[in-house]
């Protein structure tokens, strides 16, 4: 349980930086709402829970399907792969009216850049107890 929340607060922070780096990538929310942040930080989350339950539940099938494209690009369709979750990420927000939006497959192709990025440097400073 811990691992998992821990999965989504890192998933949660990279897809908010995303959205501040990466211009396709964006949080719709009323700038002039007085409650503005709380949506924003709220939507954050449940994009991280949804983020996070593509790349459990459908990611590992992509991968098996496209091995034989990993083995000849050396790995590099992974941000290919990446995209494509983050893409799908976008469309189930969509249709549950989540106001996480990826413009086009070149912004989720930056996004998944930055999201991977970002993961990597939070892992990075976490504790070795903790990452077990």
């Amino acid at each position: 349980m811990k691992k998992l929340l821990l999965k989504i607060g890192i998933n949660g922070v990279a897809l908010w930086v995303t959205t501040l780096v990466v211009s396709g990538v964006t949080i719709q929310v009323d700038p002039g709402a007085p409650d503005a942040t709380k949506q924003k930080v709220l939507t954050v989350l449940v994009v991280a829970v949804i983020f996070a339950a593509v790349n459990t539940l459908v990611k590992p099938l992509v991968q098996i399907a496209t091995f034989g494209i990993f083995l000849l690009t050396l790995g590099l369709i992974t941000f290919v792969v990446n995209a494509l979750m983050l893409g799908l990420t976008s469309k189930i927000c969509e249709h549950y009216h989540v106001r996480f939006h990826v413009d086009g497959f070149t912004s989720a192709l930056l996004g998944a850049l930055v999201i991977s990025v970002v993961s990597i440097a939070l892992h990075a400073m976490l504790p070795d107890d903790v990452k077990r």
